[in-house]
């Protein structure tokens, strides 16, 4: 044993390391998650993005952020995912930039201000999503009379893993507007022109107007649904039908009065955001009780299930990474037995 160590600690002073010093055996193992589910109360989130609407100016910053940062990792909300709320004020104007993260947008408060994606201008408000894919022009512009807040969502942690963390401010501070609006939901509706390709990687900027959302949430919410999830709708992109993003998926999910779903657990991580009502989840162990404006995060591996109790439907705004682990044949999903 002693020649053991000796060999080890010559090993070592090399940069190398041997296979046994790693491992007992050939074991049966299953993932296991770096993070613990959390939950952020909407009111400590709202108070805080509040002030800083007082105290940082976009001159300080050129985005008003807070990132719901999780207690147990370097960075991000999940090790794949941020999660942030934005707030934009009347008369205020983000600077374009483009990166190589993906990202969305999910508007929780206001309506009015512009969101203006490769030269297309898209006016956006309360429970409308829109998707600003990797490496496209984006800025924000407020002319309304109110403030607005959004959830964004970027894939940020996983493209500096993988350390091709491109950032590129515009030339300007504003992007011009070359685009008619309109235009992405002429080219991308049933009926488009023959020229629209469908071959693409990233899926074109869009959004998704919450009334038709609300429509669709109405329209199916008598059926059985989803016995893990409820009523359950994906963001597709409106290209292909496929993911949201490659690397990130979109949801909103209804829990109707008195619906308990089934436990569940998949190698994805999932972020939620309380839209409208209240409820809980129980995660492993955990029971965290939610309500309008909360987000909470369920790691990958861990059987979770949802609960409404109250006289409402509970609408979440659900993000996933599940196309990232699908795409590298990862994925796995199973019902606790």
């Amino acid at each position: 044993m002693a020649d053991l160590k000796a060999f080890e600690e010559e090993l070592k002073k090399k940069n190398f390391r041997g296979y046994w010093q790693a491992t007992q055996g050939d074991r049966s193992r299953e993932p296991v998650a770096t993070f613990e589910p959390y939950l952020w109360k909407g009111k400590d989130l709202y108070e805080a993005i509040d002030r800083a609407g007082t105290e940082v100016g976009l001159e300080t910053s050129f985005r008003r952020v807070i990132q719901m940062k999780h207690p147990s990792l370097p960075g991000g909300t999940t090790h794949t995912l941020t999660l942030n709320l934005q707030m934009l004020k009347p008369g205020e104007h983000a600077a374009a930039h483009r990166h190589m993260a993906g990202a969305i947008r999910f508007i929780t408060k206001g309506r009015g201000a512009r969101l203006i994606v490769e030269g297309e201008s898209f006016e956006i408000g309360e429970g409308d999503f829109a998707t600003t894919p990797n490496w496209t022009w984006h800025d924000h512009v407020n002319e309304s009379g109110e403030t607005l807040m959004w959830l964004d969502v970027l894939d940020a942690p996983l493209v500096r893993l993988l350390q091709v963390d491109f950032h590129e401010p515009y030339k300007q501070d504003h992007q011009p507007v070359t685009r008619a609006e309109g235009t992405s939901f002429s080219e991308l509706s049933p009926i488009r022109p023959s020229w629209v390709r469908q071959d693409s990687i990233q899926p074109p900027p869009f959004v998704y107007r919450w009334e038709e959302t609300e429509k669709v949430l109405k329209t199916v919410g008598e059926r059985p649904g989803d016995p893990y999830d409820g009523i359950f709708l994906r963001y597709a992109n409106p290209l292909t039908g496929g993911p949201t993003l490659p690397t990130f998926n979109c949801a909103i999910q209804m829990l109707r009065p008195g619906e308990k779903t089934l436990s569940h657990r998949h190698t994805s991580s999932a972020l939620y955001h309380v839209f409208r009502g209240k409820g809980s989840t129980t995660i492993g162990e955990t029971r965290f009780d939610w309500e309008e404006g909360d987000s909470f995060v369920a790691p990958l591996w861990q059987y979770h299930r949802h609960e409404n109790t109250h006289g409402q439907p509970a609408i979440l705004f659900v993000m996933n990474d599940q196309p990232l682990m699908e795409a590298l044949g990862f994925y796995r999903e199973e019902g606790q037995k």
